[in-house]
């Protein structure tokens, strides 16, 4: 056995062929090897686990890095975001005044007066994330921003995507308080009786009317900004992720990140189902390694925030709701379903010969019954029932046991969503919904228990990448507040994990790559600052700080990445700058 050459540190950004990575303790996540102290690579992939003399048999004289990490584990997986889009929402020139920046209503104003204050007047303001449950009143109108903002332009966006605010300056400087525009198709504005817009637009097509010229005064970097959030995301101690809402004219962009030097995370991509050719195949001068398709998108449903779920429970009325401007009498229900099964059936009938990975939006009870519904018809008739087809359900908020296990049985595999119980749980349970539906808003034990495959996700920009905050969300059942409800649907340490690793992995058809560290994977790790499984499980998110990341054996340097995206070119891009305040879906 050869001795090993001691390697600082220092080398990993610059990490040679074949070497040694060691750390206080290896978390593989593989349950033939649960822990080891050294990993072996060779051209980016694991080649040993174990022991630092296990590891030199494997390759004699290779340099020994020490990682200076108390532990190693294997690089989270985030399978539901939507990582481009994300970036031009919430990075410059947007503004946040999401929730978790800035959680009351005092503080977005704080923001906005800020704003006012550091740009000259002419110059646009825009802003990202209000929620009118979170913030505690209804989306403002040009009334109220004109008491803010005077005679000036800007936009206030909805943290779901689905509306936008705006000022009287605004209106005025479209000619449209002389013509008021008609409705696009797909989309509305709020009016007055006598027809006059008020200031609130709502969903893609005019919500694109309003932000379109804004966005195009305001320029920037659309790489420069998605590059940010894959920062965010690298952070957050995330390697691999999803974009649930691709479609074909985002390839470009993708391929320039991923062509970046210390790109961050690979993507596996869903098509939209409302693309021409959601089949369509696609390849990437990436690799597949890097960027692949592997869906189609689908949406049943909408937000709970603003209330187009499909529920067989009511909204409740309650100051929270009254506040937010939900109205019992039309929320939820059957009418929030987005397709008709005669639609969704086509779409499953072109896709499924195909191959694709089929993924469905579904969070009220009576989306997710439509969804396993479609899904099993559309399973037997192309003989897909018994394989591993592994189709999906996102969010899957109103879950309940029956449910899962039916998802079990078909082979269906579900993402759930802790940011929706971490930030809206106190709100779920007795306020917007009655506690017997509220409390046991995302049953993570149900789903485990069930044994359906389950996997955690942020659905970014809907919440911040957090899988720490996410591991802890699911197994202590605490809210934002310390609240606990429902705490039977708590669940263990390392199904959480799990559930951001190799489960997580499984989901994107990619545990042959990621998801362990074990001998022929892709050499992608994540750094800790203290072991989660020895972490009292309420401190997690506190104590256990992510120190950095490896994609391809190789240690990720973000100044580097981040510098060649805000050098890049961005014309090329700039017409996606709309979308991604409009269009990032969930």
């Amino acid at each position: 056995m050869s001795e090993p050459a001691s390697t600082s540190t220092a080398l990993a950004h610059a990490a040679p062929d074949s070497f040694i990575l060691t750390a206080g303790t290896v978390v593989t996540m593989d349950a033939q090897l649960p822990r080891a102290s050294a990993v072996a690579v060779a051209a980016g992939k694991i080649v040993a686990v174990g022991t630092l003399a296990e590891c030199l048999e494997v390759v004699p004289g290779a340099p020994v890095i020490d990682s200076g990490a108390p532990v190693l584990m294997p690089g989270f997986i985030d399978p539901h975001s939507h990582p481009f889009l994300s970036g031009l929402a919430t990075q410059l020139p947007a503004l946040s005044i999401a929730p978790w920046k800035a959680p009351t209503w005092s503080e977005v104003l704080s923001i906005f007066s800020q704003a006012m204050a550091e740009h000259d007047a002419d110059v646009p303001l825009l802003f990202n994330g209000f929620d009118a449950l979170l913030h505690g009143r209804p989306a403002p109108t040009a009334t109220d921003l004109d008491d803010i903002f005077g005679d000036r332009v800007a936009v206030v966006v909805d943290n779901s995507g689905h509306a936008c605010s705006f000022t009287s300056a605004l209106i005025r400087s479209r000619g449209w308080d002389a013509t008021p525009p008609a409705d696009p198709v797909g989309g509305s504005f709020a009016r007055d009786a006598d027809g006059a817009l008020t200031g609130i637009s709502f969903e893609i097509p005019a919500n694109t009317a309003v932000l379109g010229p804004v966005m195009q005064q305001l320029g920037g970097s659309p790489l420069g900004s998605a590059a940010e959030y894959y920062a965010l995301m690298a952070r957050a101690g995330i390697t691999s992720t999803s974009d649930m809402t691709f479609s074909t004219d985002l390839a470009p962009a993708y391929e320039a990140l991923a062509a970046m030097p210390s790109s961050p995370l690979r993507v596996s991509l869903w098509e939209v189902s409302t693309a021409t050719d959601p089949g369509a195949a696609a390849t990437f001068d990436a690799g597949e390694e890097r960027l692949v398709k592997q869906g189609v998108k689908l949406w049943t449903d909408g937000s709970p925030w603003i209330g187009n779920i499909a529920t067989s429970f009511p909204y409740l009325a309650s100051d929270a709701t009254r506040r937010a401007g939900l109205d019992p009498a039309t929320a939820g229900g059957p009418s929030a379903m987005n397709y008709s099964r005669a639609q969704v059936d086509a779409t499953l009938d072109a896709c499924a010969p195909l191959g694709w990975q089929m993924s469905f939006h579904a969070n009220g009870d009576l989306a997710i019954d439509f969804a396993l519904d479609a899904y099993e018809r559309a399973l037997a008739q192309h003989g897909l029932l018994g394989t591993d087809h592994r189709w999906r359900i996102e969010h899957a908020g109103a879950g309940r046991r029956d449910q899962f296990e039916r998802a079990a049985r078909l082979g269906v595999h579900v993402s759930l969503a802790p940011f929706q119980y971490y930030y809206w749980g106190d709100l779920l349970d007795g306020q917007m919904f009655a506690p017997e539906q509220g409390a046991r808003w995302q049953a993570f034990a149900d789903a485990v228990e069930a044994g359906v495959v389950v996997s955690l996700h942020n659905d970014g920009s809907v919440s911040p990448p957090s899988p720490i905050l996410n591991v802890q969300t699911a197994v202590t059942r605490r809210t934002s507040s310390g609240r606990i409800h429902a705490p039977k649907q708590a669940i263990s340490v390392d199904a959480a994990l799990r559930a951001h690793t190799i489960d997580a992995a499984r989901a994107l058809h990619r545990e042959h790559l990621v998801g362990s560290i074990s001998v022929g994977k892709l050499a992608d790790f994540v750094e800790l600052g203290a072991d989660p499984y020895e972490v009292p499980p309420r401190y997690l998110d506190e104590r256990v700080k992510v120190l950095g990341t490896w994609v391809g054996g190789a240690r990720v340097d973000l100044p580097e990445f981040l510098a060649a995206a805000h050098a890049s070119d961005p014309a090329p891009h700039a017409h996606h700058s709309v979308r991604g305040l409009t269009g990032h879906g969930c």
